[in-house]
């Protein structure tokens, strides 16, 4: 199974309840965008498509929010979680390491897919598609299992993180701005450890 079914399979298959890395409101994801040094004018969240990220930056008044997803089944439900605000989003079903068009955004945001790139071509893929996405001055906030977080996710393995580990393999394109780490707690009351680093373009 590749990467897009594996994802599809979850999404059209599991309720919210049942996927640990579900929020019911992304609180740190907004605090981080919302406290850049200047205000996004276009925010691309990556594998967000069943996340309330979107609509809630559509709120924030930010005029262009588009998201990405691998799956077509998360992004309709967060079309449906989005409500009367997902006409004003824009939903792109694709493989974040093979899209490298998303228009004028200049933050970059993924809170839980960097870390399932276990392959260092993939993740020097990845980094590449940020760069070529955001403008100089730009950011990337990106999220992912701290060091003491999960070794395993959704049957799959994951690559753990520390602030300078994930700074580093965007050292190419971006510098860290800040870092914050944050203890998620699953549907089932488990806590996650996750790290977040801010990254400005160079």
């Amino acid at each position: 199974m590749n990467r897009a079914e594996h994802w599809e399979s979850v999404y059209a298959t599991k309720p919210d309840a049942e996927l640990s890395w579900y929020q019911q409101q992304p609180e740190v994801s907004l605090r981080l965008i919302r406290e850049l040094a200047s205000n996004p004018h276009g925010v691309v969240d990556i594998g967000g498509g069943q996340s309330a990220l979107a609509p809630a930056l559509v709120d924030l008044g930010i005029p262009r929010v588009v998201v990405l997803d691998v799956s077509p089944s998360a992004i309709r439900r967060g079309r449906e979680r989005a409500g009367a605000s997902a006409d004003r989003i824009e939903w792109i079903a694709g493989d974040v390491l093979r899209r490298r068009e998303y228009g004028d955004v200049d933050c970059w945001h993924d809170r839980a897919v960097f870390h399932f790139l276990t392959d260092a071509e993939e993740r020097a893929s990845y980094v590449d598609a940020a760069a070529r996405a955001i403008p100089t001055g730009g950011h990337a906030v990106i999220g992912a299992f701290a060091m003491s977080g999960p070794e395993r996710c959704s049957g799959l393995e994951v690559r753990r993180y520390d602030a300078g580990l994930l700074a580093s393999e965007f050292a190419g394109a971006f510098v860290l701005h800040r870092s914050f780490t944050e203890t998620h707690m699953t549907p089932w009351g488990k806590g996650q450890d996750f790290i977040y680093t801010v990254l400005e373009r160079r």
